[in-house]
C-alpha cells in the first residue's frame, strides 16, 4: 500500500507532456509506439501475453509489439473519422499522453485533431526512403498547428547498416525544410523500433550518435504549455444566481480559465459589450481565493451588475483582445460534406456560438509542396485552406499564434450540428502571398449581416 501511495505522490509532482506521432503504415509507427510502451514498462502483463500469443500463432518467434496498437487502428478503419487513439503512460520523470495519429493524406484531419493540443510531434521516416511527400506533409501540419517541438525519428536504421551518412543526410534535409516553415525546435534521432535501438535504451550499433534516446528526449524536453503566462482569458460558461435567503444578491460567473491568471481587485473588461468592472471575488472549490489561474474552474464575482451571459469573455482591462465580426483564418475541413463560399454555418469559439456566413475561400493549401490553389470555391474533407467568415455577432478572438486556446474555433453545420472545419484565427504560413479577401457571396436574407 505504501508503495502505491508513494507512486501516486511521485506522479502528482511530475510534469505532463502531450505528444503526437505521425508516420505512414510502412514507417513502423505502431512498432515504435509498442516499443516505447514495452520498454518503459507501461504494458500490463496480460496485454504482453496476448501479444506474445498472437505473434506465435502467426509464426513469429519474437513478440510483434505493433500488435499493441493494432486494435486501435482497427477501430479507425471501422469508420471513426475524427477520432484519435490516445495512450497514457508514465515514467518516474514525467507523465505522457500519446496521440496516435494516422499520417495518410486522407487522414489529415485526424492528425490535426491529435496534434492540436500536442507540445511535441514525433515524425517517423523510413531510413531507406528518406524525406518523402508524406514527411513534408507532417512537418507542414506541425508548423501550421504551432507545435513547439518536433522529433524526427529516422527509423529502420538496422536496414541501412546503421550508416551515419544516411541519417545525417535525412536529418539535414528535414531540418532545413521544417525550419523554413517556422518550426522552432527540431531534434533528429536515429532509431530501430524493431530492434529497440535508441527508443528507450541507447544503441550499441550507433556509437557515432551522442544524443538522447526517444524516451530520454520526451522526459527532458521543456514543457512550455504553462497557460498562466499567456494573455488572461475567462470565457463565461454559466451564470450563478441562487436568489436564496442565504445568498439573496449572489451573482457569479462560472467557467474554466482558458489562459493566464486573474486576481481580486483587478480591472477587467467584459466582451463583446466592452463594459468594465473590477473583480470583487473569486470562488474556487467552495472557498474564496485571491488569485486563480488556467486551467482552474472558478466562479468570478464582479463589483458591478453587468449584463453578462454564457459566451461572454472576461479579460484584463489593459490586455483585452480586439472584437470583430470578420474572421480570417486557416481551417482544416474535417467533414465529408464540402465547405462552400456563401454557406451558412455556426461558429463556436470557447463558450460562444454565433451564426456566420463563409464570405470567401481565398486559397487551398497543397501540403505536398506548400503551393496555393487560388479561389477553390470550396474545401472538401482533409483540405486545409484560408477562409473569410462574417459573423452575426462580434467575437473576441485572439490570433492562434498568440493563443492556441482562444485563437481556435469550429465551424458547425446549423442543420444537424456536424463539425465542418477546425479553424485557426489570424495569419499562418498558409496565407496566399498577396491574396486579398474578396469575391463575397450574396448574403442570404435570413442571415443578412
Amino acid at each position: 500500500m505504501t508503495t502505491h501511495i508513494q507512486h501516486a505522490e511521485q506522479l502528482s509532482t511530475t510534469t505532463l507532456l502531450r505528444f503526437a506521432t505521425a508516420g505512414s503504415v510502412d514507417d513502423g509507427k505502431s512498432t515504435l509506439v509498442g516499443r516505447l510502451l514495452h520498454d518503459s514498462k507501461s504494458v500490463l502483463t496480460d496485454q504482453l501475453e496476448a501479444v506474445e500469443h498472437a505473434s506465435r500463432s502467426r509464426g513469429q518467434e519474437a513478440p510483434d509489439l505493433a500488435l499493441l496498437t493494432d486494435g486501435l487502428r482497427a477501430e479507425r478503419e471501422q469508420g471513426i473519422t475524427i477520432d484519435v487513439a490516445y495512450r497514457y503512460f508514465a515514467t518516474p520523470r514525467r507523465r505522457f499522453i500519446l496521440a496516435d495519429t494516422p499520417g495518410h493524406v486522407q487522414y489529415t484531419r485526424n492528425m490535426v485533431t491529435g496534434a492540436s493540443t500536442a507540445e511535441l510531434a514525433v515524425v517517423l521516416v523510413d531510413a531507406r526512403n528518406g524525406v518523402v511527400e508524406q514527411t513534408r506533409r507532417h512537418a507542414a501540419v506541425a508548423a501550421l498547428l504551432r507545435v513547439p517541438h518536433v522529433v524526427l525519428a529516422v527509423n529502420k536504421m538496422d536496414l541501412v547498416d546503421y550508416a551515419e551518412p544516411v541519417f545525417a543526410a535525412i536529418a539535414e534535409e528535414f531540418t532545413a525544410y521544417a525550419a523554413s516553415l517556422g518550426v522552432p525546435e527540431i531534434t533528429a534521432i536515429p532509431i530501430s523500433a524493431l530492434a529497440g535501438d535508441n527508443v528507450v535504451e541507447p544503441s550499441a550499433h550507433m556509437d557515432w550518435y551522442g544524443g538522447p534516446t526517444v524516451l530520454e528526449h520526451l522526459e527532458t524536453v521543456p514543457v512550455s504549455h504553462d497557460l498562466t503566462t499567456c494573455h488572461a482569458r475567462f470565457p463565461v460558461q454559466y451564470v450563478i444566481r441562487p436568489q436564496t435567503a442565504e445568498h439573496p444578491d449572489y451573482r457569479g460567473y462560472a467557467g474554466q480559465i482558458a489562459a493566464g491568471a486573474f486576481r481580486v481587485g483587478e480591472a477587467v473588461t467584459v466582451l463583446p459589450s466592452g463594459r468594465t468592472s473590477t473583480i470583487a471575488g473569486i470562488d474556487a472549490l467552495g472557498e474564496s481565493v485571491d488569485i486563480a489561474w488556467a486551467p482552474q474552474s472558478v466562479t468570478v464575482r464582479l463589483a458591478d451588475d453587468i449584463d453578462i451571459s454564457r459566451g461572454d469573455l472576461i479579460a484584463p482591462a489593459d490586455d483585452a483582445p480586439a472584437v470583430t465580426k470578420d474572421v480570417e483564418a486557416t481551417v482544416c475541413h474535417v467533414a465529408d460534406q464540402p465547405l462552400s463560399v456563401g454557406q451558412r454555418v455556426l461558429l463556436k469559439h470557447t463558450t460562444r456560438t454565433v451564426k456566420a456566413i463563409v464570405k470567401d475561400i481565398p486559397s487551398r493549401l497543397t501540403l505536398d509542396d506548400l503551393s496555393q490553389h487560388p479561389a477553390p470555391g470550396q474545401l472538401v474533407a482533409n483540405d486545409i485552406g484560408r477562409v473569410v467568415v462574417r459573423t452575426a455577432e462580434p467575437l473576441a478572438l485572439d490570433a492562434y499564434a498568440d493563443s492556441r486556446r482562444t485563437g481556435s474555433f469550429l465551424l458547425i453545420d446549423p442543420a444537424d450540428g456536424t463539425t465542418l472545419s477546425a479553424g485557426m484565427a489570424g495569419a499562418s504560413f498558409a496565407a496566399a502571398a498577396g491574396a486579398e479577401p474578396g469575391s463575397a457571396a450574396a448574403d442570404d436574407a435570413e442571415w443578412d449581416f
